[in-house]
């Protein structure tokens, strides 16, 4: 296949270019620091996703199967990136004619606020009891705005026409690949407090060449 990676330095953008190299696809890569980029792929582009354009991007995408994103704000003052630099991508993606997209997003999502559901749901059908009244109002409470900014990211792929996939893990580990995780499609999973990085680049990368869990959240822990 042919795929487009979007944060391909990051925690999980750098293992979706390493698995998606050691299976053989053709691989292209969208990020800020070009030098940072390991291994190297064929091809790199240098773009800042917080101020770049969507017609900067089509080369990147022209001919791509599917668009692989790990992106997400660095630190918590960084509160609207992910829906910014999506937004781009996804008038790039239409501009380019492509339309599969899998992005990260986090497992409190269901229950965040945001234009287009302004009253979410109280409670992810999947969370257990501790969850529910410790865990997910202490994890929001903390990260606020980089959570706002998840939820209104998963706004625009929903309205975008693209046939999207949106993956909620929980807490993320830098465990080894282990490809035993648990998914469930629309909710989080019961007792899934934790996923490695590596497990969930390898779904990712699963359900661009099954395309599984389009127009779907999909919940993943260990």
């Amino acid at each position: 296949m042919k795929l487009t990676i979007f944060a391909a330095t990051g925690g999980i953008g750098r293992l979706l270019l390493t698995q998606a190299l050691a299976a053989g696809h053709d691989v292209s890569v969208v990020v800020r620091r070009p030098e940072a980029v390991t291994p190297s792929p064929g091809r790199v582009i240098a773009a800042d996703l917080a101020s770049v354009g969507p017609d900067e991007l089509v080369p990147a995408l022209a001919g791509a199967d599917a668009v692989l994103s790990g992106l997400g704000g660095p630190s918590r003052a960084d509160t609207d990136i992910a829906t910014r630099g999506t937004q781009t991508i996804i008038a790039a993606m239409r501009a380019a004619g492509v339309a599969r997209i899998i992005v990260v997003s986090a497992a409190p999502i269901a229950t965040v606020p945001s234009p287009a559901r302004p009253n979410p749901l109280r409670h992810d059908p999947g969370d257990g009891p501790l969850t529910r009244r410790v865990l997910a109002p202490a994890i929001k409470a903390a990260l606020r705005g980089h959570y706002a900014d998840l939820a209104r990211m998963e706004d625009a792929l929903r309205a975008s026409g693209l046939d999207w996939t949106i993956v909620r893990p929980p807490r993320l580990t830098n465990g080894k690949l282990t490809a035993s995780y648990r998914t469930a499609h629309g909710r989080n999973l019961r007792g899934g407090t934790s996923v490695s990085r590596a497990d969930v680049a390898h779904y990712m990368l699963r359900a661009a060449e099954n395309g599984t869990g389009v127009g779907e959240t999909v919940g993943i822990a260990g």
